[in-house]
């Protein structure tokens, strides 16, 4: 029999199977004594496997090990809702897939624990595992992902949550006036996102919060999880918390130097192919960087040549791409000698690969531009900036530096002139 909780509390239990005999008319739950479960081994149903689950305060408070189809829902049902248990069935065939590791314990961290943890999924051939402790409550959010990483074989799945910024600011403040939630979700923002990332105050602010709540976005999340070797599936808002389905297809990165202050340095094409770091103000989520591929297949290009739906994008960000404040560090670039005032736009890899292969050779020719050829022109959508810039490229070789002059000229009276937008 599973254990569904350390703390299962009668009335709380009674409730919980009310609601599944009502719905579905056969779930059927036991809640068995920690202890008497520590004392026996637990059989699947397949009945050749046999596994003992390893005491660990920390991790089996909310281990459930499966063993039945209509507890394992059941037990999904209990620490979540009918809508989770449809979305993950979606995803999972759980009358098929008899491996999964359901648990609401992040304390994957000593090794102990993980230890007893990675035996029991290594031995017992562990294919997924469904987690129900929201992301936020875990101190160290990379060491986590990259823990789970290591618990699964090759394909394997996650299933995890979290409540976004977005999201917890309408369950707080949704009902307050407007301008005190206005202030309350400032001062929040001033305190969790932007001190955290001040080095002076950084340590500070963990001393003061110990970690306990970890404010994150949608974006965030996701590229966490794609930085520690996963590729994301899909996600799903449900009920105010937002849950994602990610496949292990890759080691972690273990990326010390994610993009997390206000100016941020990108991987960018430069002459000769050269990989150089263009500097911009932030107008992402941390992370952004890692789901550019997803948000591309998920939406495409929008008509200005960026990708369309970018959730990534923050509040300020949308402000500062539409006045063009996020490109004045690339001056940066340009005293560094990477980059010139006008010139080809720096694209990164993703965007170079979608360019014809005798453009690509071209474009390498020369230094990328503050300005490129599609604000100049004014043919921001998909396919018209990749044709912009073969229209430079022709009357640059004719008049190299008349052309370089005339285009900038061009370039600003259309941003001045709002002719053409950043995103």
């Amino acid at each position: 029999m599973p254990i569904l909780t350390k703390h299962s509390k009668k009335s709380s239990f009674i409730q919980t199977q009310r609601e599944t005999e009502q719905l579905e008319g056969k779930f059927k739950l036991k809640v068995v004594p920690l202890e008497e479960m520590l004392k026996r081994e637990i059989e699947p149903v397949e009945g050749k496997l046999k596994f003992k689950v390893i005491p660990s305060d920390d991790l089996l408070k909310n281990y459930v090990p499966r063993t039945n189809i209509n507890r394992f829902e059941a037990a999904i049902v209990k620490e979540s809702n009918f809508a989770v248990l449809k979305y993950i069935s979606g995803h999972l065939d759980l009358r098929r897939i008899k491996k999964i590791l359901l648990t609401a314990s992040h304390s994957l961290y000593s090794k102990n624990v993980f230890n007893n943890v990675k035996a029991i999924t290594e031995a017992n051939n562990v294919r997924a595992i469904v987690d129900f402790k929201k992301v936020n409550y875990t101190r160290y959010v990379n060491k986590y992902f990259e823990s789970i990483n290591s618990l699964l074989p090759h394909t394997g799945i996650y299933i995890g949550c979290v409540e976004s910024n977005r999201q917890r600011n309408k369950r707080l403040y949704h009902k307050k006036k407007k301008i005190l939630a206005i202030l309350f979700i400032l001062t929040e923002f001033i305190f969790h996102r932007v001190l955290p990332k001040i080095k002076f105050f950084k340590g500070l602010y963990f001393g003061i919060t110990r970690g306990k709540y970890r404010f994150l976005s949608t974006a965030e999340t996701l590229g966490r999880l794609v930085s520690c070797g996963f590729d994301i599936i899909e996600y799903k808002k449900i009920r105010g918390i937002t849950y994602f389905i990610v496949m292990k297809t890759r080691e972690p990165e273990f990326d010390k130097n994610p993009s997390y202050g206000p100016l941020v340095k990108l991987n960018r094409i430069g002459k000769n192919g050269k990989i150089i770091k263009v500097f911009k103000f932030r107008t992402m989520h941390p992370y952004s960087e890692y789901i550019q591929d997803f948000v591309l297949r998920l939406n495409g290009y929008n008509s200005v040549g960026k990708p369309a739906g970018d959730f990534r994008l923050t509040a300020w960000g949308k402000i500062f791409r539409k006045y063009w404040l996020d490109e004045i560090p690339q001056l940066i670039n340009v005293l560094k000698g990477e980059m010139k005032i006008m010139g080809v736009r720096p694209l990164s890899k993703v965007r170079f690969s979608e360019f014809p292969e005798d453009l690509q050779n071209e474009r390498i020719r020369e230094k990328p531009g503050c300005i490129p050829p599609y604000v100049a022109l004014n043919m921001p959508s998909d396919k018209g900036n990749i044709e912009a810039e073969r229209i430079y490229l022709k009357e640059k070789h004719k008049n190299p530096r008349i052309t370089d002059i005339q285009y900038i000229f061009m370039g600003i009276a259309n941003i001045l002139g709002r002719k053409i937008h950043s995103s």
